[in-house]
């Protein structure tokens, strides 16, 4: 009888774009404002720069991620146009190459030639795609899905300052946004620990920390030049 296994890597490329555009549009959001605050601004100028920073940021995120995970689905693309000639060119030579490559992880030799044959007459390409480049349909990029979940989830993550901004008292605003940013940034690292099987407080605990940090400095960025202006 088969037990039930609920392996999470096919999570890794959508749960990372939106861990990464989430907790971007908390840290660099709320660092803006709390820089902002810092130099004395009205709650008008503070509410744009919130905005600003949230438009800004989600279509920076959607830009960034597109490029790189296309650049990505482009390489993996070239690998498998030389693959597919190559075994139109040299299908032996590649069986022998795949056969090699599972003597390397301990099959014998005449077991890891039967596996390379069937495993060719099955899907060759498929194959020598999954064991010689290690490129698979759960892991295969997917740019489209990696821009649109981050510009979302950085929007999201954005949101929670730029409303306190609007619905808070200016003079709470130095302490109320990274209170707020830090409680937000421990439960996304938690939950995104959770979610990607790894320690839930390891995740909180570090997301919080270089939260705290990039808010402490825009804050004294922004008091400094704030005071000299």
């Amino acid at each position: 009888m088969r037990h039930p296994e609920h392996h999470r890597i096919n999570r890794s490329g959508w749960l990372r774009a939106a861990v990464l555009g989430a907790n971007d549009g908390i840290v660099s959001t709320a660092s803006l404002i709390v820089g902002v605050v810092a130099a004395g601004s009205n709650r008008e100028s503070i509410i744009l720069a919130g905005i600003a920073g949230l438009a800004a940021g989600a279509m920076a995120m959607a830009a960034g991620e597109y490029v790189s995970v296309k650049s990505q689905e482009d390489t993996e693309r070239a690998d498998l146009k030389m693959e597919s000639d190559a075994l139109e060119n040299n299908r032996e030579e590649e069986e022998q190459e795949l056969a090699a490559i599972y003597r390397d992880r301990g099959l014998d030799e005449t077991l890891a030639e039967e596996v390379a044959r069937q495993l060719m007459k099955h899907d060759a390409l498929g194959a020598h795609a999954r064991d010689e480049n290690g490129i698979t349909t759960e892991l295969s990029a997917q740019p489209i899905q990696a821009a649109f979940y981050s510009a979302a989830s950085f929007s999201i993550g954005a949101a929670v300052p730029v409303v306190t901004t609007i619905i808070a008292p200016v003079s709470l605003l130095l302490w109320l946004v990274p209170i707020l940013a830090i409680g937000l940034l421990g439960a996304l690292g938690g939950i995104a620990a959770a979610t990607g099987g790894a320690p839930v407080f390891r995740g909180a605990v570090r997301v919080c920390f270089w939260g705290s940090v990039a808010m402490v400095i825009t804050a004294a960025v922004g008091k400094f030049f704030g005071a000299a202006v």
